[in-house]
């Protein structure tokens, strides 16, 4: 059985009673925060920001002690890591593809894994597509990937609406692009906003009053090409004013592969734009969230500790798997760099890391 040589350490730090209770209970009860970089800690204080409540433990002093990760190892044995699980789960953008180009050896590096009986299992935080799209995406590369492995941020906006009865009757306003509709639609809840109001502008005259629907009773916000003020003011107006509104988020990512040629500004900007507007924290329904990893866990019966998440980002992908109690392995292909995971300021540590997913070709247990 493989083994990470993973060491812990504990450290204790103040950890904060957040006073907001809005911006308490929009993050899911399975991933509240301590998060001692908004209360004054030092920026090197803030890797703690990430940890789960329950890895919190307060003492009768006040003060927090956290279980922090030793290093995480190059991976020298591909084939243990394979042996060790039953599932793996890959991003995509990074990992699989950058833009509209895959990564070298994905095609072989998949088959492989499934010739070897393993579920392939795809996540992505782009919410642009949904999972039919996606699939098209895949099979535009030459990749045999079926709908039903692919769960995209799209669709887990609208299986959490799903998941706490959210009333068909209300309606549901998206600041993002095509693939939230699609997968709202699927789900039979009403929406309104998408790209249709990506043309819209707001004439301020003196006195003039922005008129909204008060049926609205969730905002989701995703990646969007089209974003504009109007959005903006109609999703704070939505969150502000609906009572009980919902402010939901597909992902809150720094930064996205539009092309291969350079890292693009990502959902997290649009997700910002409307918490400084409305002062609340959405609850995020993507990586690192909870939220798919139990999804995907229920939907295919899969014990977590038999899961392997792959990924090129450590605040998303490795954080998400890590938060499912899963093992992690980082590839070097997308984001993330060796000197970032490397960095004394990172507290993100995956159980592995390599260079792309095609090394599980060539990393044999000769290579120990």
């Amino acid at each position: 059985m493989l083994r990470s040589s993973t060491l812990t350490q504990s450290v204790t730090v103040t950890c904060v009673r957040h006073s907001h209770r809005q911006w308490h209970q929009s993050i899911p009860v399975n991933y509240r925060f301590c998060d001692a970089a908004r209360n004054g800690l030092s920026s090197n204080s803030a890797i703690f920001k990430w940890k789960r409540k329950s890895n919190c433990k307060r003492n009768s002093c006040g003060m927090g002690t956290f279980t922090t990760r030793a290093l995480a190892q190059p991976l020298s044995n591909a084939d243990e890591l394979i042996d060790s699980v039953e599932t793996f789960i890959f991003d995509c953008d990074g990992v699989i593809w950058k833009g509209d180009k895959l990564i070298g050896g994905v095609p072989e590096t998949l088959d492989m894994l499934r010739s070897k009986g393993k579920r392939l299992v795809f996540v992505t935080n782009n919410s642009t597509k949904s999972r039919k799209q996606y699939g098209k995406k895949f099979e535009s590369l030459g990749l045999n990937v079926s709908e039903e492995e692919i769960f995209a941020s799209s669709f887990a906006a609208a299986a959490y609406l799903k998941s706490i009865d959210f009333p068909k009757d209300k309606k549901v306003y998206v600041i993002g692009e095509d693939g939230i509709l699609k997968e709202l639609e699927l789900a039979g809840y009403q929406y309104l906003g998408g790209p249709e109001d990506g043309g819209k502008k707001i004439e301020l005259k003196p006195g003039f009053l922005m008129e909204h629907d008060e049926d609205v009773g969730a905002v989701v916000v995703g990646f969007d090409r089209y974003f504009n003020y109007y959005k903006i003011q109609y999703g704070t107006l939505c969150i502000r004013e609906n009572p009980g509104c919902l402010f939901i988020a597909t992902n809150r990512d720094a930064v996205t592969h539009l092309t291969d040629a350079q890292e693009w500004a990502g959902g997290g900007s649009m997700v910002g734009a409307l918490s400084g507007s409305t002062q609340r924290e959405p609850l995020v329904v993507g990586k690192p969230s909870t939220f798919m990893m139990d999804y995907l866990a229920n939907e295919f019966g899969i014990s977590k500790s038999q899961i392997c998440m792959v990924g090129d980002r450590l605040d998303t992908d490795i954080l998400f798997g890590q938060n499912g109690g899963c093992k992690t392995l980082l590839v070097l292909s997308g984001v993330t760099t060796l000197p970032m995971l490397q960095s004394p300021n990172n507290a993100i540590q995956p159980d592995f890391y390599t260079n792309k997913i095609s090394d599980f070709l060539s990393l044999k247990a000769a290579a120990v």
